[in-house]
Order: C-alpha cells, then structure tokens, then sequence
C-alpha cells in the first residue's frame, strides 16, 4: 500500500507533467501517459519497496524506494520545464533524433527505474538497475507506441533512459542532457527526510554515518531558473555538515554530467552568506 507521501508526489508529479505538455504545441500526452502506467503498475511498485527494504534494513543506507525515485523524477522534470521555456533544446531534439515529448518520457522512465538495482545490492546497482529495467521499459512502451510505426521511438526513448538509468552514479561517461539531468537530479535528493528513517534505526557507528548525518542538516534544495544560466540549484543547510553532502555528492555529480554547463549551484546555512560553488 503507498504512504501518504507517495500519493502525494504522483499528484505533483502529474501536474507537473501536464503543465509540461501544456507548454509545448504538439501536446504529446506521452510522458502523462508513461507517468500514470508508473504510478499505478503493480511490479514496479513491488522493485521499489523491496530496494527500500534492503537499502535501509539490510545496508542501513538512506531512501533509495518509491519517493525517491519519484522525487528525482520529479526534480529532473522541473530542469526539463526550465530548459524548454528558457529555449534550451534536449540532445535527442538536437540531434533530430526524437522530439521534447520523447526526452521527457526517457527521463521518466529512468527516474523511477534508476536504482532497481538496489534490490540486488549496493555496488554495480546502476548496472543491475539497466538489466532489471529492459523488459519492463519494453512492456510500458509497447503499452502507449503499440503500432509497428513506432518502433524507431521505441528503441530511441528505451536508449535514452537506459543511459540515464546506468550514468546517474557518476562513474560512468554519459553524453546526452537528458541523461546528464537524471545524475543531477539524483544528487539533489539530499534533505534531511530521506536520512530519516536510517537515523532512526541505527544507534551504532557505522560507515557511511558523514552521509547521514550531513543530509539530516539538509533543510531544503530548490530547483529555480537561473540568472546566469538556465537553472539555479540552491542548497539551505541547518549546519555546516551539510556541505559535505554538496561537495562529495552533489556537487561531484554535476561535474559528470554533460548539463553541467546549464547549472548554477548556491548553498548556505540558513542566517549566514550563501556561498556560490558553480
């Protein structure tokens, strides 16, 4: 049974999508339709709660379950939103490959399959992610682009997400932007209710407390347009623990990614002076 959290991410994160349909003039309803498969498909539903359990149970790790996924989904969408109105175009439109619906549906897609891989274990989730990942990508879009014509979109949005899926741990060269926002993201689910509950369950030292402890000081991350760039990341902390998880997270995962350039990154404790690392 979803929390009252996760029903209350899908809602935002269906109206976010439509008021990103809205802004285009085709009014693809793709993504919507991808997103409303996703929050209502049971086997999803199913890998993401067990990732939970052993991410937090069994490794003592923070939140890698359902409002996870679902709050990366939800922050790559907004970037998505900044990029279109700012008139930054996505690499697949770039590349005549495919069009702005197409992207959006990719970064979807691999937002909420991202760390399916966590049921299996920590290291390489990434890859496990992709392999546990493909025929469920295949089934959702053989559901919305059934027709023998779509083929071609098919193979370029299931690509798509599959490299966004294996590069949002930073180890591994990615290219597109679409994949590129799914690694940024990621790094900015850091707020303190997502060290929550490993904070609870866990008294004894333990390797990994830095991250715990440094995300527990994380008040907020707000993704904004930018002055100088498309997009403004900023970063409000209780204490200054909270810039480890920037420095050694976030803003490491920035460097990796290919919309790097798109970014700009403030951080600060709240009363004090922000300081800008990008």
């Amino acid at each position: 049974m979803k929390s009252v959290k996760e029903m209350s991410v899908d809602q935002k994160l269906v109206q976010l999508t439509k008021e990103i349909i809205e802004l285009t003039p085709e009014k693809d309803e793709l993504p919507l339709k991808v997103i409303e498969i996703l929050i209502n498909d049971e086997e999803v539903q199913a890998i993401q709660d067990y990732a939970n359990t052993v991410s937090i149970v069994r490794l003592g790790f923070n939140d890698h379950g359902p409002v996870h996924m679902r709050t990366v989904c939800r922050n790559a969408l907004k970037m998505l939103k900044i990029l279109y109105t700012c008139g930054i175009k996505t690499s697949l439109e770039n590349e005549n490959a495919g069009s702005f619906s197409d992207s959006v549906t990719a970064v979807v897609i691999a937002s909420f399959f991202h760390d399916f891989g966590m049921t299996i274990g920590r290291q390489d989730h990434e890859l496990y992610s992709g392999i546990l990942a493909f025929n469920m990508i295949e089934r959702i879009l053989k559901t919305v682009l059934p027709e023998s014509k779509d083929l071609n979109r098919r193979v370029i949005i299931r690509s798509m997400a599959l490299e966004g899926i294996l590069g949002h741990m930073g180890t591994r060269k990615i290219h597109s932007i679409e994949a590129g926002l799914i690694l940024i993201a990621d790094g900015c689910d850091m707020t303190k209710g997502r060290a929550r509950i490993p904070m609870e369950m866990n008294s004894k030292p333990s390797v990994g407390d830095i991250h715990k402890y440094s995300a527990n000081s994380i008040e907020k991350v707000k993704i904004l347009q930018g002055k100088e760039k498309p997009i403004k990341i900023e970063v409000h902390m209780s204490a200054d623990v909270g810039f480890f998880q920037i420095e050694e997270v976030l803003l490491q995962k920035i460097n990796n990614s290919p919309a790097k350039n798109l970014v700009e990154l403030f951080a600060g404790v709240e009363g004090q002076d922000e300081k800008q690392y990008l």
